[in-house]
Order: C-alpha cells, then sequence, then structure tokens
C-alpha cells in the first residue's frame, strides 16, 4: 500500500467516525427526528458514506470512535456540523452539550478551549450562520 493510499484511508476513516458522531448526536434524545434526517443524509452525501456503512452506523453510531483533528480549521468544520445537528430543533440539551463537549476534546482541542468554543457556539446557533462566519467569530477575542 503506498502512502498516498495509507492517507486516503485515514481520510475515509475520520469522515466515517465522525459522520457516526453526527448519528450518535441526532440519536442523543432517543429518536433522529425526520428534520434531523434530511441533515444526516446530506452530510452522508457530503462524507461519500455508503448506503450500507449509512446503515450500519444507524445501528449503533457510539461503536464508532472520534479521531484527533491535527488541521484547526477542519476541528472547527467538523464541530460546526455536530452543532448544526444539535441546532436543528433550536435547543441544546444537556446530554447534547455533555457529548458536544467530550467531542471537541476528542477532536483535539482542549478542556478550557472546548468550554469556550461551545459557550461563544451557544450564542451562534440561536440563528443560522456560515462556517466562515463561525470560524471568525470562534477566533476572535471579542466575544
Amino acid at each position: 500500500m503506498s502512502r498516498e493510499d495509507f492517507l486516503e484511508n485515514i481520510r475515509n476513516s475520520t469522515k466515517l467516525n465522525h459522520f457516526a458522531n453526527l448519528v450518535h448526536l441526532a440519536a442523543i434524545d432517543g429518536e433522529i427526528k425526520p428534520i434531523e434526517e434530511k441533515l444526516l443524509k446530506q452530510f452522508s452525501r457530503k462524507f461519500d458514506v455508503s448506503k450500507e456503512n449509512y446503515d450500519r452506523i444507524l445501528e449503533n453510531p457510539a461503536s464508532f470512535p472520534v479521531h484527533a483533528i491535527n488541521l484547526k480549521t477542519q476541528r472547527l468544520e467538523f464541530l460546526f456540523d455536530l452543532l448544526r445537528i444539535i441546532y436543528v430543533d433550536n435547543e441544546m440539551e444537556e446530554a447534547e452539550e455533555f457529548l458536544v463537549k467530550k467531542y471537541a476534546v476528542g477532536l483535539g482541542f482542549s478542556e478550557h478551549q472546548s468550554l469556550a468554543i461551545i459557550n461563544k457556539s451557544k450564542t451562534l446557533f440561536e440563528n443560522k450562520f456560515s462556517f466562515d462566519f463561525y470560524s471568525h467569530f470562534i477566533e476572535s477575542d471579542k466575544y
């Protein structure tokens, strides 16, 4: 296996695990609502998740590990995806907040960074924002 093939396998595995974590968050309240399912299907296309893997993940999303991500922008993008799933019903429940904080640390943010990002995100996600706006907001010291 070439180095390029190896790196591609890691990228695919990371995307699959990230998608599984999105499903886990969507199902944390006991069921995946139709609006959450619609967003999950969009993410499955974004991350090239096959129908077979989609079904397998729906069966047991918690069985997929969280991988640390080296690129800060990619960590923020993955966190942004999770927050979109959480806020699809316009609220963050206690279990969702607990899980997203753990996920942020799993992605490679420190506990302090995770708390700051989640607190800023809670302010933002009362409305809909683009990833570029979100990334700029998180990076700023203004709030």
